[in-house]
């Protein structure tokens, strides 16, 4: 959600070298794109990995730090880091180590949702940088990865001829976004009876269990990439393949956008508004509850939410989304 920043700051400052400081489970995401010279790993959490960060961010001596995450950490890193101009949203405390930058709306008190893409790039209009016509969401894959992503999708016996469905069914959130497991193993033999496809199974690290569970419950035969140990940047080839993602409201369903492939995203606990965008290709299942959205990792009640979406419906609106764009 972040990559349409990063095409504005290099389209404004092409001759720059642009550092991106970002946790190193996740710089296969974006370790083949366009927009930085450098990537920095952030460890931060440990007293050495914070000073060693600093260190880092001091032997750059960086003219200009735009700081996304809205934590008071992040600001204070980067003004120990010694940056000359530091920007980011005003809140969380963390006004002393920024050099300007705009503030959240607000409805009284409450910081009102606001798409992410939105979001990160208000810091862009605020710095009166000329923001992209085009907005939304990008990914790249080198040669080298889209080999390694082919070489596996046949070692799956995949074919070109194949229509692939991916479900995705875990979330680094919590359990609160996750659609039960047996609802996926139920959706995987309708999908099949429907489509005739092959299914697979996108399960993270330490998601092991959830990947066998499914493949067990379910009688249609699925393909679980849980023992090839999947990461971030050869889940992108994975997507790439699918003409569906049905997945949980989590990583995967912004791969899927910026890949351009039709998504249906079953949202339970979370507010729709902070990815009310670039929607061409997405269908969001979700029930309006008293009690939702309420951005709990864990359900204290039943989780209505999610368990009262049904296979049967998730079916139907990927005929639905299908059919649509066609």
């Amino acid at each position: 959600m972040a990559t349409p920043t990063f095409d504005c700051l290099r389209q404004n400052f092409p001759e720059a070298k642009i550092t991106g400081l970002i946790r190193p489970y996740a710089k296969g995401v974006i370790e083949d794109g366009p927009w930085f010279d450098r990537l920095v790993n952030c460890n931060d959490k440990t007293v050495s990995g914070f000073l060693k960060l600093i260190a880092t961010i001091r032997s750059l001596r960086p003219d200009l730090t735009i700081v996304l995450p809205n934590s008071f950490r992040s600001a204070m890193i980067a003004r120990l880091g010694g940056s000359k101009h530091i920007y980011g949203y005003h809140r969380e405390g963390r006004s002393i180590f920024l050099s300007g930058g705009p503030r959240p709306k607000r409805n009284n008190h409450d910081i009102v949702p606001v798409a992410m893409r939105d979001y990160y790039l208000e810091i862009c209009r605020w710095l009166q940088l000329k923001i992209p016509e085009t907005t939304r969401p990008r990914l790249f894959l080198s040669d080298a990865l889209s080999a390694k992503g082919a070489k596996l999708l046949k070692h799956y016996g995949i074919t070109p001829n194949d229509m692939v469905i991916g479900l995705n069914p875990g979330a680094k959130f919590g359990s609160s976004k996750c659609w039960p497991p047996h609802y996926f193993a139920g959706l995987a033999e309708l999908l099949a009876a429907r489509w005739n496809c092959k299914l697979l199974l996108f399960v993270g690290p330490g998601e092991e269990d959830l990947g066998r569970a499914i493949v067990e419950t379910s009688r249609a035969p699925i393909i679980d990439t849980g023992p090839d140990r999947v990461d971030l940047a050869l889940l992108k080839p994975l997507i790439q393949r699918c003409q569906l993602l049905v997945t949980n409201d989590t990583g995967p369903r912004h791969y899927a956008v910026a890949l351009k492939v039709p998504v249906i995203v079953i949202m339970g606990p979370t507010d729709p508004r902070y990815t009310d965008t670039n929607l061409e290709k997405t269908l969001v299942l979700r029930q309006e509850l008293d009690c939702s959205p309420c951005h709990e990792k864990t359900c204290s009640l039943n989780h209505e939410c999610m368990v009262g979406i049904r296979p049967e419906d998730v079916l139907k609106g990927s005929e639905k989304l299908l059919k649509e764009i066609a």
